[in-house]
């Protein structure tokens, strides 16, 4: 049964402790044309050159060294159309455990291969046909411990770990951070951040950032409890394509976020090709949603200090080149 306490910040600084010298600590990068552009300062956290290509290492290695040796040995087992697909098998893979990963058919083909070339095996379902915990029911009853993607205590205080980072990297720029901007799936990496952005500065504001028709985090919060969205939509941000915000997760950014935004696709892909042109980074739809979100009207960015977390960079080579020529 899943623990539903809240992490604290001693659980993230825990979570720290635990990934020292196993993560890349990723930089905060900025752009003269875009801090031009926006009239602000914008300081960028590129998940991108984490482990695995995303934030989602921190969070898995997090979960599964807090297992009892016991549990882990048996295995475990998860579901996710590819960046926590990957940090569960890269982190399974250091433990020297099995690892099954159930993933959607309409996963990219970088991040199938990738959790295949990581030694777990993958089994393949329909995102809008199956039960995902119809699929991992089986491995579980058999003993394997299951990971889940974001409504998970210690998966929460692992991606927390980037807003302590973030704290201290713009302390020694000598910036005070009037905002923070998030990508929000499940609300796993917003959550988290949340917590230790608000523990060293709680009058920075927080906003998550969803696709158009899967803001289910925008609509809890204005609803005041949690909610689905409406079936029958798709988007190109594949790694944020949840139905409705965690259980945990929701009770955290409820307390913490200034609000949610939702950005189209078009946006999306603009930002993308704003990262190669300004940072020259390769980031994905969905980790690119926090920089869409500028553009928004939505933030007060005149003359302050934001930051803006790239959460990850695993796409496709056909889809970023047909993105990239686009423009």
């Amino acid at each position: 049964m899943t623990n539903l306490t809240p992490p604290g910040i001693a659980d993230i600084r825990a979570a720290a402790e635990r990934l020292s010298g196993l993560i890349v600590e990723t930089p905060l990068l900025d752009s003269p044309e875009l801090n031009k552009r926006f009239g602000a300062r914008i300081l960028f956290k590129p998940e991108t050159l984490q482990r695995t290509g995303s934030f989602k290492f921190r969070g898995a290695y997090n979960k599964l060294s807090s297992l009892p040796e016991e549990e882990r040995s048996r295995g475990v087992v998860a579901f996710s159309s590819g960046n926590h697909a990957q940090g569960v098998a890269a982190s399974a893979a250091m433990f020297g455990v099995k690892a099954i990963i159930a993933m959607p058919t309409d996963a990219p083909a970088m991040k199938v291969g990738n959790v295949r070339k990581m030694g777990a095996e993958v089994v393949m379902f329909d995102r809008f046909r199956d039960d995902r915990m119809t699929v991992v029911r089986p491995y579980m009853e058999r003993g394997m411990v299951l990971i889940p993607p974001f409504d998970d205590p210690a998966i929460i205080a692992g991606q927390g770990t980037i807003g302590l980072e973030l704290m201290a990297q713009a302390k020694a720029l000598g910036v005070s951070l009037d905002a923070v901007v998030i990508p929000c799936g499940g609300g796993g990496l917003s959550s988290g951040i949340s917590i230790a952005v608000k523990d060293a500065s709680p009058g920075t504001a927080v906003w998550a950032v969803e696709p158009e028709h899967f803001d289910d985090t925008c609509r809890s919060l204005a609803r005041g409890a949690r909610v689905s969205i409406e079936p029958g939509h798709t988007s190109i941000c594949d790694a944020l394509l949840t139905a409705e915000p965690g259980a945990i997760t929701f009770e955290i950014n409820r307390r913490n976020l200034a609000g949610g935004i939702a950005v189209s696709d078009q946006a999306a892909a603009q930002a993308m090709r704003d990262a190669m042109a300004h940072l020259k980074l390769v980031v994905e739809p969905g980790g690119c949603v926090g920089l869409a979100a500028l553009s928004s009207g939505e933030i007060e960015l005149s003359g302050k200090c934001v930051a803006v977390v790239l959460s990850g960079g695993n796409v496709d080579f056909n889809t970023y080149a047909e993105i990239m020529a686009a423009a």
